[in-house]
């Protein structure tokens, strides 16, 4: 029997980025389509004694141009970006929530780690001074679900509220997850997107221990080197990435800019291994296949992949077997690339982020460079735009990300033609 595709459909209105390249999307943007990095080393706190010296660090972001003084303490640095993310992207947007509308929009923001660095100064605190010095704040300072917790709170939107929690591929899931809510119809917009902020001594300790991370304390801006032969391990960074995704007829009714459609999910699982993915690449592929099948279009019809594209061996070599098993001859045709390059991997936020990055190569045919890819690894033989961003007219594109688990995650956009 035919499948009958009765659901509604779905657009972008609105997107904001945090990132190592800026503090809104559009200084992000015009770094990233420039080649630019925005690793460093890590000035967080002192890396003596760290394999691990380099980060891609969120610089001179106020959290004070978004939420009130006294608020602001009581939020972990993830939630600040959530916030600030959140209402940037509602700036651009237009979309105003009001007595009318609050219930029908909702906030689906996640990370993948969540508060790590209020666990690590209330940790010390208490074992330094006692119990009595923890704040009341401690708890929903770092609890995931507080980002769309304080966004919902502060922008009065009252519709389904939560977070998805799926290591990397978080801000993927997350909006996937409200894009299945507006077209079921169960709201009418949805703030969308990943946060995370964990540049701490934990967190760089506990991915050193599992080698995980670049070592390239010299040369950071050269350290995150996708598809390359001499990567030696992925880059951490931090961020939020946010899109406002709303009913089509209700975002046109408003007469509000559409910047693209979202067509299509996919998930799946590799159901192989904590933190190696599954070597026959049969995740990623269902991933992407489901996300295709969902926007009912062909494998033909996509242009372009923004890769997860961490900047590790398996990671890199398993991406592009899957999109080969998918793509076929197609493959070698698609432009590919992973401004992780330029970032870092910024965790639960990566899917978010690089889903506004998607939107706008989509939106103005800019397609980002993947940097630092100078030898390529001879079983990473695809099109991953090397150095320099390309112009190509983008009528169809996808947006990877696969995490710890074996969990993956695939959108499918369209260019906007209204």
């Amino acid at each position: 029997m035919e499948k009958i595709n009765c659901k509604r459909r779905v657009v972008v209105t609105g997107y904001s980025m945090i990132t190592a390249l800026g503090n809104d999307a559009e200084t992000s943007w015009e770094r990233m389509i420039k080649g630019e990095s925005g690793v460093g080393l890590i000035t967080r706190f002192d890396t003596e004694g760290y394999a691990t010296k380099i980060a891609g660090e969120v610089k001179g972001f106020d959290p004070e141009k978004f939420i009130e003084k006294k608020e602001v303490k009581k939020m972990d640095q993830f939630i600040h970006y959530a916030v600030g993310a959140s209402k940037m992207a509602l700036d651009i947007s237009g979309l105003k929530i009001n007595d009318d509308n609050a219930h029908k929009v909702g906030v689906w923001i996640g990370a993948g780690i969540g508060g790590l660095m209020t666990i690590e100064k209330y940790h010390s605190m208490l074992l330094e001074s006692g119990p009595k010095k923890i704040s009341p704040f401690f708890i929903p300072m770092l609890l995931i679900n507080l980002a769309p917790g304080q966004v919902s709170i502060m922008t009065g939107a009252k519709g389904p509220n939560a977070s998805t929690v799926s290591a990397c591929s978080t801000g993927t899931n997350s909006i996937g997850d409200a894009y299945k809510i507006i077209a079921r119809g169960d709201a009418d917009a949805m703030i969308a997107g990943g946060a995370e902020s964990t540049i701490s001594p934990l967190c760089i300790s506990g991915f050193n221990a599992m080698k995980a991370l670049s070592t390239r304390n010299d040369e950071p801006t050269k350290a995150s080197r996708p598809f390359d032969k001499q990567r030696d391990g992925f880059v951490v960074s931090e961020g939020a990435g946010i899109l406002i995704l709303e009913e089509m007829n209700s975002a046109l009714e408003r007469g509000a800019e559409i910047y693209a459609e979202i067509v299509g999910y996919g998930v799946s699982s590799d159901a192989y291994h904590l933190s190696t993915p599954d070597p026959e690449a049969k995740g990623a592929y269902y991933s992407m296949k489901n996300a295709i099948e969902d926007g009912g279009i062909n494998p033909d019809d996509v242009d372009y992949v923004n890769a997860h594209g961490t900047s590790t061996y398996y990671n890199d070599l398993n991406e592009t077997k899957a999109i080969k098993q998918l793509f076929g001859e197609k493959a070698y045709k698609l432009k590919i690339s992973s401004i992780k390059s330029m970032i870092g991997h910024s965790l639960g936020a990566a899917g978010g982020i690089e889903a506004v990055a998607t939107v706008l190569t989509v939106k103005t045919g800019i397609i980002p460079p993947t940097i630092n890819l100078e030898e390529r690894d001879e079983e990473c033989d695809l099109d991953y735009v090397p150095n320099t961003a390309q112009k190509m007219d983008i009528n169809f594109a996808i947006s990877n990300s696969f995490g710890f688990g074996g969990t993956n995650a695939t959108l499918l956009f369209k260019k906007w033609e209204g």
